[in-house]
């Protein structure tokens, strides 16, 4: 099973049509927030609430029974800093989720901690360390989770 994951595209709406394409066995499509778009320009896209979605409703989070795994999806924009990644696992743990995604910080970022697998694709956008925009690209097989950052042309 392969799960696409985004964030933060501030309006891109070009670049979910060509996801689809890139990743046309992908099992689901996931938008971690901050779209600034409508669900007819997600494209089927799952997303969540970000602190720049004005004026869509989409909930503040979710949790996803996929086939092979239980995610729980935030933006995270109302998360502290200095306890953010602590924060996450625990919303994981308490969902029981094995998985965690996130954004809202423009930073992609993997970290595995207390069996949960913490995932921040960065941003569409502009990525704040000053890498090229990306997502991830989560595959499970056979109970085995990989992560791959991929790059997106800006």
């Amino acid at each position: 099973m392969q799960i696409v994951v985004v964030s933060d595209t501030h309006g891109r709406n070009e670049v979910f049509q060509e996801l689809r394409n890139r990743h046309p066995l992908a099992s689901a499509f996931l938008h971690c927030g901050d779209s600034e778009t409508d669900e007819y320009n997600l494209d089927g896209f799952v997303s969540v609430q970000g602190n720049n979605d004005y004026y869509t409703s989409y909930p503040s989070e979710l949790v996803l029974d996929l086939k092979e795994v239980r995610i729980y999806m935030t933006h995270g924009q109302y998360l502290r800093h200095h306890n953010r990644e602590e924060t996450l696992i625990q919303r994981g743990k308490d969902h029981q989720c094995s998985i965690v995604l996130t954004g809202h910080t423009h930073v992609y970022d993997v970290t595995k901690k207390d069996g949960i697998l913490l995932v921040n694709p960065g941003s569409l956008y502009h990525n704040r360390d000053m890498t090229p925009p990306s997502y991830a690209l989560i595959t499970i097989d056979k109970g085995k989770i990989k992560v791959q950052r991929y790059n997106y042309p800006r």
